[in-house]
């Protein structure tokens, strides 16, 4: 079950922003323990060097490349990349973003510009890219990491955060519908409060640094009484590149402990 031998999976995002686990860097390592060949790529090539380390300590395979995945050439270069290392594409994961606080009013054009290139035009061009090379392959899983914050407000002042990941969400959906038929599948899996690296920077931007105070605070804040972590996140991920999710297609995962289906903020 949940086997990815002789796949090859492209993880943007792959590296974490602090130590322990952020969701690429769980992604990345899960699909190469499933027999997948990782080509990881993030913006800080240290970042991705070490979830390169982690992966081959365990016996696996995996390259790594540094890219800005806003930047088209860049996103083309890092495609080609892939091809000529392990000449094919099966399995596409869209693991980047970034949350920046605001409301249309406080909000610079500027920080608009950049969330929505972070959260919704990379994906984009990942898939302009990567969606050719799948159809001539015959098939390929597309997964896209959104967030709950693009299906209702989860409690922090991130508008363009959270309509840059309601478009990748629709991005998702209308692309799968229109590849269905030559084989490709595109997914969202969509968490909710997770307790990755991350959550030290988002306390500082929220939270005034108070780093308890805003842990505590997310915790209170889902139904099972806990943030989840970066592998709830990477085994969602897994099955929708996995073969046993063939039939699935244009659709999310929410990962959020049961945050959406509350009624607190």
């Amino acid at each position: 079950m949940l086997r990815l031998d002789g796949k090859v999976a492209l993880v943007t995002g792959c590296g974490s922003s602090g130590p322990g686990w952020g969701n690429g860097k769980a992604i990345a390592v899960l699909l190469a323990r499933q027999g997948a060949s990782v080509f990881g790529v993030d913006l800080a090539l240290e970042a991705a060097a070490a979830t390169r380390a982690l992966i081959r300590e365990e016996g696996g395979v995996a390259e790594v490349h540094a890219a800005d995945v806003t930047d088209s050439a860049q996103v083309r270069a890092m495609v080609e990349a892939c091809l000529a290392r392990f000449g094919r594409i099966d399995i596409l994961v869209n693991n980047v973003g970034r949350s920046e606080p605001g409301c249309p009013v406080e909000m610079t054009e500027e920080t608009w510009a950049e969330q929505m290139d972070v959260n919704a035009k990379s994906a984009f061009l990942t898939c302009k890219s990567v969606l050719p090379v799948m159809e001539r392959q015959g098939g390929g899983s597309i997964v896209n990491i959104s967030s709950v914050a693009g299906l209702r407000y989860a409690g922090k002042p991130q508008v363009a955060y959270a309509a840059g990941k309601a478009a990748l969400m629709q991005l998702t959906q209308t692309t799968a519908v229109l590849y269905a038929a030559r084989g490709v599948r595109l997914n969202c899996v969509v968490p909710g409060l997770m307790f990755t690296p991350l959550v030290q920077r988002l306390a500082d931007k929220y939270a005034n640094g108070d780093f308890d105070g805003f842990v505590a605070h997310r915790h209170r804040q889902v139904p099972m009484g806990r943030m989840g972590d970066a592998w709830d996140v990477a085994n969602a991920v897994l099955f929708l590149a996995s073969d046993e999710s063939r039939y699935i297609t244009a659709q999310q995962i929410v990962v959020d402990g049961g945050l959406t289906a509350a009624t607190g903020p």
